[in-house]
């Protein structure tokens, strides 16, 4: 009954707000009226007032009608973890235009593809060091008359063709924009994009519309979020988690969020317990790093009543909640194109949610978007359906694909293709017509109907908290002319949560590894790869050994992984020092398994 109660909690919230279109801006501009001097964030010791950034969201507003864009359109916003940020977003919510999360560690063709798949009509630049350097070496590529707008830097200090933001900045007055410039917005126009790898290889614009902000923007509610909480991020803001779950859910209660720029295992707790931070967001592998802090008196003093997020790895959940005294441990599970979500609230170690008879029964009345497991063929790489055609429902003691319902007003999940969009969906999954959405996981169902991850299909692997696409990876790897074939995967590190990415190479006839090539390689991933995305094994190989279908065989290698006692492959490490790959042998390998990569 505690899932129920909870899932009840957001539905009564997030069905008000739908019902009423009361969008995610509205709430904010709700919360400015009645407590303009309240702080909404904490910013590296400074205060930032809900009238304040509300002022800030009115000059964005103001500057982006100064170009020449319309209702509806979309500028791609690179910034990293700070107020402008926020801003940012707010002041395009306030006349209806959509905000593009560009990745700030992206280069190259990766960044070029991601503003260009956004539509993007202008693009903004936050402050950080070497942005404006990443953009201006793809600007050739870029349409000539597209605004950039740099933050950071006067006009003096800009290449020519670049505008000034905090010029522009301090010449706006913050007049609050007519409310009928967002008119033409309705609950599927988009909020923003926010991008993933994903299956197909460069990144995705994945759309959340006005009706997802709300209905994400009302799931800590069931743990009764309130106004009196102070929240916490220190996860990247171009993400789901530390935007959709921890910003939308403050604004949505007209509470107070902590904002760090970057995570910092050391001053984790001096910032929770400074700012009497009560609810935390986290990704599992954060914990894991908090963990390697050595043991301090004050490690249980701390206001925190409640952490939410997801990817917590059974082995450190327990580890974690006693050491630190966290009441209450909220693990999620959901994607960021994803319909629905599934939510662990009784503090079951490891679970990701519960799928009971009783949360299937409120489906089935639609007082949720339904969550299913359904038996997954992994050799054949589909769903298992019976004589009927349809699939069949996991029972207890059972694995198989997570997958959630579809509403009829959705009909694309990314900015894109039909044919991209339609990977994502299954369709006359349980009845003729019907649409699901596949998360590409796969989950076990306990005795009790609990629910754990289990691993991801397809082609990507996460390290460092990001997705990394192997075929991302594999393409900009194929552009060196002295390799002929190249498998990317990842590998498990002891100690690392995710997987290290590894590349299996095969070499043209007349190329044999040298000091050469392997700093060749090095150059190109750095010049071409965010550092998560870069391998950090190579595996040189003679043959590759593909599947009926051509598709590179990967469960071998990763089961022999980069120790070279299982095979007699020439194996390499990356090596920052030397800006190169050395080789990797059985003394290396095992300074490798005892370093935290």
């Amino acid at each position: 009954m505690t899932t129920m109660l909870g899932v009840k909690k957001i539905g009564d919230k997030m069905n008000s707000d739908l019902n009423n279109g009361v969008f995610l801006i509205d709430k904010f501009e709700e919360h400015v009226r009645a407590h303009p001097k309240k702080v909404f964030l904490y910013f590296e010791d400074k205060e930032y007032s809900y009238e304040f950034i509300d002022a800030m969201a009115n000059k964005m507003a103001n500057i982006i009608l100064g170009y020449d864009l319309k209702p509806g359109d979309t500028v791609a916003a690179m910034i990293q973890n700070e107020p402008s940020f926020v801003w940012t977003l707010l002041g395009l919510q306030k006349i209806g235009m959509v905000d593009a999360f560009i990745n700030y560690h992206l280069t190259a063709e990766p960044l070029l593809h991601s503003i260009r798949a956004s539509q993007a009509k202008a693009v903004i630049i936050g402050s950080g060091d070497g942005m404006l350097e990443s953009i201006e070496e793809i600007r050739h590529n870029l349409p000539a008359k597209l605004p950039i707008i740099v933050q950071g830097r006067l006009p003096s200090e800009l290449p020519p063709g670049y505008h000034s933001l905090d010029y522009a900045l301090e010449r706006t007055h913050p007049l609050p924009v007519c409310k009928t410039l967002r008119s033409h917005v309705t609950m599927m126009s988009p909020v923003c994009y926010i991008y993933t790898s994903g299956t197909t290889g460069l990144p995705k614009p994945a759309i959340c519309n006005q009706a997802k902000a709300i209905a994400s923007s009302k799931i800590w509610a069931c743990f009764d979020f309130n106004a009196n909480d102070i929240s916490y991020a220190v996860t990247p803001l171009y993400h789901s988690g530390a935007t959709v779950l921890a910003l939308f859910n403050t604004i949505a209660v007209g509470c107070t969020m902590v904002l760090c720029r970057k995570f910092s295992a050391r001053h984790y707790w001096d910032d929770c317990r400074k700012y009497k931070v009560t609810v935390v967001h986290y990704i599992g592998e954060l914990f894991r790093y908090i963990l390697k802090v050595p043991e301090s008196p004050l490690d249980g003093v701390h206001n925190i009543r409640v952490a939410m997020g997801n990817g917590l790895r059974m082995d450190i959940w327990k580890k974690f909640q006693d050491r630190f005294k966290i009441p209450v441990i909220v693990e999620h599970f959901g994607a960021t194109e994803g319909t629905s979500v599934t939510i662990n609230l009784t503090n079951k170690v490891g679970a990701i949610g519960r799928l009971s008879p009783f949360m299937r029964l409120a489906s089935k009345y639609k007082l949720y978007v339904p969550v299913r497991v359904i038996r997954y063929d992994r050799v054949k790489d589909e769903p298992i359906r019976g004589k009927d055609g349809f699939c069949i429902d996991c029972g207890a003691g059972e694995e198989g694909l997570i997958i959630s319902g579809v509403p009829e007003t959705i009909t694309q999940f990314y900015v894109g293709s039909k044919s991209m969009n339609e990977k994502k969906f299954l369709r006359d999954v349980f009845e003729k017509g019907d649409a699901f959405f596949n998360f590409g996981d796969i989950v076990f169902v306990d005795k009790d109907h609990y629910l754990y991850f289990r691993d991801r299909l397809g082609d990507t692997f996460r390290w460092k908290s990001e997705n990394v696409s192997t075929r991302e990876v594999a393409e900009v790897l194929s552009t060196l002319t002295f390799i002929q074939d190249v498998n990317v995967y990842g590998v498990e590190v002891p100690d690392n949560d995710g997987r290290a990415g590894m590349a299996a190479i095969l070499l043209k006839e007349d190329k044999t590894v040298s000091p050469e090539i392997l700093r060749q390689i090095y150059r190109k991933c750095e010049k071409s790869l965010p550092k998560y995305a870069r391998p950090i094994f190579l595996r040189f190989q003679t043959d590759f050994e593909v599947t009926q279908t051509m598709k590179h065989r990967k469960v071998d290698l990763v089961k022999e992984g980069y120790n070279p006692e299982n095979t007699s492959d020439p194996m390499f490490c990356m090596d920052v020092k030397n800006k190169t790959y050395s080789s990797l042998d059985n003394l290396s390998y095992q300074q490798v398994v005892k370093s935290r990569l």
